[in-house]
């Protein structure tokens, strides 16, 4: 295997000049032998060693990871932070009441005893990569199957796991790259004491809201400021008074300085998944079966949403950020599709199977080696398909698109409880129950669910089979003569977990017959027996699937050795550079790389739920007061695009300059290539970015958080 690495890196030198330097998330302990060349040949000023390094603060020991799925970055000594705004978008609707309304409003802490505790909310710091490919493979033979396979890999996993965290407050992931062909060791450092220090209004932090999102040109100011806390000894900690900022190894520099065209940028951070090595019948799947099913279904529920949150601010705050997380990605399915259909995608892995299919064929040992690969992955993928239909569909309408189901199947432990007569377990099975109902009631509204209840059975019965229909559904045609409404309207009606009010009277004293035929816990049951009965089945696909994907990819690096290839993503931390630069959609159509304010009151529509602006925002424009954060034209920069490779996952990563200095936050991508995670797009690939600019203006001059700017290290 080391053989092989150092083949694989020698070979950087013959690179296929097909390959542009914005395309590719890199790891970061191989950057001096694959990257720095090229990076500096573009304008990066650093040595390897001051990204990362192992041995003395780096650039990486200032980027985390925020919450599940975002990233963030450290920009003072004193653990500030900076993501999105639509990361920090649900811990912001947290701390809204009708009252005090900081979606609307925004929030600023004037003080550290100000900012807001989050209970839940962590952020994890990497300690170190290390490629332990040579040791987990190390007893894998190619005459073993799957099973043993992943007996042998899993057991050494553990076991390197156990060393890496023995002794220490750490925690580490063994993750597979390259399909299963290579992996690496991921310390972490877990903090979770992080509190709410500012945001802007969501005029500002999402303006444009659907319309404008993974569209260019853009005008959000999408970002929202945090600390993280560290107890007394310097150690993570929860939530405690004692605790004090946290005093990091490193913190970015910010650049008051700007940007221009053709300006080196570089991004780390956390890519959640892309699919770059996906086949042409992977390809299939998401275009007949994913998209189309995310599309309808959500389509329908948000309208439902939306209606009732324009009709009461109340209803407004509870469901904000569930239609945010929900519509983000449904019309990311629908930029997708058509991208993928536009650039043909499908054609092109086509052709690029028929390549492998005559490479392999033309030797022996490749074809005993990896001949089986792509059939593997297409019975795999055309076997699986009406499970992952009917899973999905009942996923998407009857998992996520009905609350109350759900809420009611966070019981099951109280029956269980109950069932064994033990005073104590009944007692915790009680208080865990009680400790859900709080988070969830706050943001629940009945009213609204039972109208998207209605709509997703009815959804969910009209296309599925009979036969992937939980007992519930079936029901409905048996005593309900197939009334849909007639059915949930006696689940709500009847159901114990309807209200809060209803569910703490019933736990006062609670009775297991009782909860057992209750309609909803019922519901919830039934929907979490097909699930996982379909999760099984289309599970029996995954052995091949995952083993035809392995042989493929690593049939094409040694295909085309000439080629230096990156893993997907898989929300470990990775690098992507590049350069500002404009982009030509269409013909006849050229963006420019920046936006300013004259393009937001372009956009203005007083009163719009998307487009409507703050008057103090409003009335700084007129006046022109910029300070010292306007361009030398006078204007106020908001948005800025690179050609840096990201995908979900990077939403709030630092865009940094030649000098690792911080210009802006990413946070979307490009409705031209929204087929990136299966296939970049040289010429169209776009990261869209706040200018850091913007943002301490808006902290600064329009929040009149100043405090906050003086905090950073700001190179002008």
């Amino acid at each position: 295997m080391k053989r092989l690495l150092a083949l694989f890196i020698a070979l950087i030198f013959s690179i296929n000049m097909s390959l542009r330097a914005d395309e590719g998330m890199w790891l970061l302990p191989l950057l001096e032998q694959l990257n720095m060349g090229k990076m500096t040949e573009l304008g990066l000023e650093l040595t390897a060693e001051e990204i990362y390094s192992l041995n003395q603060p780096s650039i990486k020991d200032a980027i985390v990871i925020f919450g599940g799925g975002c990233t963030a970055e450290i920009v003072s000594s004193q653990g500030l932070l900076l993501t999105n705004h639509h990361c920090g978008y649900g811990v912001i609707q947290s701390h809204s009441t009708v009252e005090h309304d900081y979606l609307t409003d925004g929030f600023w802490a004037m003080s550290k005893d100000e900012e807001l505790p989050n209970p839940g909310l962590s952020v994890t710091f990497l300690v170190k990569i290390e490629d332990v490919t040579d040791r987990v493979l190390k007893d894998v033979t190619n005459d073993m199957t799957e099973s043993e396979r992943a007996d042998v890999i899993n057991s050494v996993r553990g076991e390197i796991v156990r060393e890496a965290t023995e002794g220490n407050h750490y925690r580490a992931n063994v993750n597979a790259f390259f399909g299963g062909n290579n992996y690496y060791l991921l310390v972490y450092e877990i903090y979770n004491d992080v509190r709410l220090v500012g945001a802007p209004p969501s005029s500002i932090g999402k303006f444009g809201h659907d319309t404008d999102n993974w569209e260019w040109p853009r005008h959000t100011g999408d970002f929202s400021v945090f600390r993280v806390y560290m107890g007394p000894d310097g150690k993570p900690a929860e939530y405690s008074e004692d605790n004090v900022p946290l005093k990091p190894r490193y913190h970015l520099p910010v650049s008051a300085k700007g940007i221009d065209e053709n300006d080196f940028a570089m991004i780390l951070g956390y890519p959640g998944g892309t699919q770059r090595y996906m086949t042409s019948y992977g390809v299939d799947e998401v275009l007949s079966i994913t998209h189309p099913n995310r599309i309808k279904i959500r389509g329908i529920r948000q309208e439902i949403l939306m209606a009732d949150m324009m009709a009461d601010p109340r209803v407004n705050i509870q469901y904000a950020s569930k239609y945010s997380g929900s519509s983000n990605y449904w019309k990311f399915s629908i930029g997708q599709k058509q991208g993928l259909e536009r650039l043909n995608v499908k054609g092109e892995k086509e052709e690029l199977e028929k390549r492998f299919t005559e490479w392999v064929n033309k030797n022996r040992e490749r074809k005993q080696l990896y001949g089986d690969a792509l059939e593997l992955i297409k019975t795999s993928i055309e076997g699986r398909a009406e499970y992952n239909n009917a899973q999905q569909y009942l996923s998407e309408c009857l998992l996520r698109g009905t609350e109350l189901p759900s809420m009611a199947r966070n019981a099951q432990g109280l029956v269980s409880a109950l069932s064994g007569d033990n005073e104590e377990e009944t007692n915790e099975a009680v208080r865990r129950l009680k400790g859900r109902a709080e988070g969830f009631y706050k943001d629940y509204n009945p009213p609204t669910d039972r109208k998207a209840t209605k709509a997703m059975i009815k959804v969910f019965k009209e296309d599925i089979d009979p036969v992937f229909w939980p007992d519930f559904v079936t029901q409905i045609d048996q005593e309900f003569g197939g009334d849909v409404d007639k059915y949930v309207d006696c689940m709500f009606d009847n159901s114990i977990f309807t209200t809060e009010d209803k569910l703490m009277n019933f736990l006062t004293n609670p009775d297991a017959e009782k909860l057992e035929n209750d309609p909803a816990m019922k519901a919830g049951m039934d929907i979490f027996m097909v699930l996982r009965d379909l999760m099984q089945k289309s599970a029996e696909f995954d052995t091949n699937l995952e083993k035809g994907r392995r042989l493929y990819i690593a049939g094409l690096r040694e295909m085309d050795p000439e080629i230096v290839r990156y893993p997907d993503a898989n929300f470990t931390m990775r690098l992507t550079y590049g350069s500002v630069l404009p982009y030509q959609p269409k013909d006849a159509v050229i963006y420019k790389h920046y936006t300013t304010m004259e393009g937001v009151m372009e956009k203005y529509v007083p009163g719009d739920y998307e487009f409507d602006l703050p008057d103090r925002l409003f009335e700084l424009y007129e006046q022109k007061k910029f300070g010292k954060y306007a361009d030398p034209d006078g204007h106020m920069p908001i948005c800025f695009l690179t050609n840096n490779d990201i995908t979900g996952g990077n939403s709030g990563s630092p865009v940094l300059n030649g000098k690792g200095e911080l210009i802006g936050l990413a946070f979307d991508g490009n409705w031209e290539a929204m087929s990136g995670d299966v296939a970049f797009e040289p010429d169209l690939q776009r990261c869209i970015n706040v200018d850091i600019r913007y943002v301490l203006w808006i902290m600064d001059i329009y929040a009149g958080a100043g405090h906050l700017v003086k905090e950073m290290d700001i190179r002008e």
